[in-house]
């Protein structure tokens, strides 16, 4: 290329900082700065622009991008760049800085796409990022909000879009761990999958950014308990109801079960008849509905409403499915819980338990004193088929709740191994009086 104008600039490098650039060459082979991250050294001194073409480094030529990085790691306080000035477009896009929580976990080390490793940005799931520049259409430049780390690439949503496209989120058993000493099973988790929510269920699965704005104490319209059955939703839903029904309170659920003796409109069960409830479900009057021996039986959104506008807590034990709707909503601002399983062996314990107490998920129960007097033999074998069949109820509903943590924790706000009820119980108070006394990231939605 002409040399006719060119320039010396001296920056000032710092021990183990990066500079904060990187490079690409075009068909010509010249070295040109591709993006200088916001916050780095060089966007400090502000000398060196984007689609400059390095020349030299310290009196030195350099032609590639491993030149540069070999002449660079042998200064030590000093770089003098020889540079010829770029024709890069500047001041024709706005730079747009957003907050953003994560919704998977991220390590460029292990990245192959990313231009250069040591100026990418680690993160979690849930962390929040500062998203200082989004003009590049394939990696962003942010920093983690709380962190005086400085800034760093991460891949951008349509990036990671297409990377993730080609791997469905239970088929992925490369990311699979083992949960609670388990081995987590290579089966496909099944979803329920109604018509109505077809497009947004199928772009939701690939959900990896959430743009969220802080906002004041604020007290959440709705909580969302879910879990695997067997859990405690139920029994913990009930117990926050009857601690306080002030503050909580649950919804009455239709159905177009006939309506029995003795029972009352509205106590147990609103009754409709059918024609007029799949009349509202066609209308989306419904967050879930479900149909049992011929009768449907569904939880209304008016029902859900009517709680929220006595000024409570409507507290659900809803299907994961059901999360969709009421996160996408400013109307419930759900604050959601997943009841996770706990260990193998208080899993065991649990089920000893029951079966102590005169309860079984299996119908191998049998009096072992008078086995034993007829056939020790037999006895010891049904003791053992029971022993093994209630073991892999306890390993099913371990794979289970950590496929529908794995599914769904893009909706997930707290997740609670239930170890201890009494204890499982007052993580979720503690927890709702935390997000009523302090600032919370909320989706934008909720909000503008």
């Amino acid at each position: 290329m002409s040399t006719q104008t060119y320039k010396v600039i001296g920056l000032r490098k710092k021990p183990d900082e990066p500079l904060g650039l990187t490079v690409e060459q075009d068909e010509n082979g010249n070295l040109i700065v591709a993006r200088i991250l916001a916050g780095g050294t060089i966007d400090k001194q502000g000398l060196l622009k984007k689609g400059d073409v390095i020349l030299e480094v310290n009196g030195e030529s350099v032609e590639s991008p491993e030149d540069l990085m070999n002449e660079v790691s042998r200064s030590k306080d000093t770089l003098q760049f020889r540079i010829a000035p770029g024709f890069s477009q500047k001041n024709t896009i706005q730079t747009q800085q957003c907050y953003m929580r994560a919704l998977f976990d991220y390590n460029p080390l292990e990245d192959n796409l990313i231009p250069c490793k040591e100026i990418g940005l680690t993160f979690k799931h849930g962390d929040i990022l500062q998203v200082l520049d989004q003009k590049d259409p394939n990696w962003w430049q942010a920093k983690k909000v709380g962190d005086n780390e400085l800034p760093g690439l991460i891949p951008s949503q349509e990036l990671e879009e297409r990377r993730k496209a080609f791997v469905a989120p239970e088929a992925d058993y490369v990311h699979k761990t083992s949960i609670c000493g388990t081995r987590i099973s290579k089966k496909k988790c099944k979803k329920m999958y109604q018509s109505k929510w077809n497009g947004e269920f199928d772009k939701a699965e690939l959900l990896l950014y959430e743009e969220v704005t802080k906002m004041p104490p604020f007290k959440r319209r709705t909580l969302a308990i879910i879990g695997t059955t067997g859990v405690g939703r139920r029994t913990l839903k009930g117990r926050l109801i009857n601690s306080d029904p002030q503050r909580f309170a649950g919804v009455i659920p239709y159905t177009t079960r006939p309506q029995r003796e003795l029972e009352e409109n509205g106590q147990n069960y609103w009754f409709v008849d059918r024609d007029q409830m799949e009349h509202d479900i066609r209308e989306h009057k419904f967050l879930e509905y479900g149909e049992n021996g011929g009768n449907l039986y569904g939880t209304n959104l008016d029902s859900i409403r009517d709680v929220i506008n006595q000024g409570k807590m409507c507290v659900l034990d809803c299907s994961p499915v059901a999360l969709k709707m009421l996160h996408n909503s400013s109307e419930f601002m759900p604050y959601v819980i997943f009841i996770a399983a706990p260990g193998v062996e208080v899993m065991k314990s649990l089920y000893d338990y029951s079966r102590n107490l005169g309860y079984s998920t299996r119908t191998l129960t049998f009096d072992r004193q008078s086995s034993i007097r007829y056939s020790s033999r037999r006895a010891r074998t049904l003791e053992s088929l029971a022993s093994i069949y209630e073991e892999d109820d306890v390993k099913k509903s371990l794979e289970e709740s950590a496929c529908l943590q794995r599914m769904y924790e893009k909706y997930i706000d707290l997740v609670i191994v239930n170890e201890d009820f009494d204890m499982t119980f007052r993580k979720v108070v503690e927890a709702l009086e935390i997000i009523s006394n302090e600032h919370q990231w909320v989706p934008v939605n909720w909000v503008y």
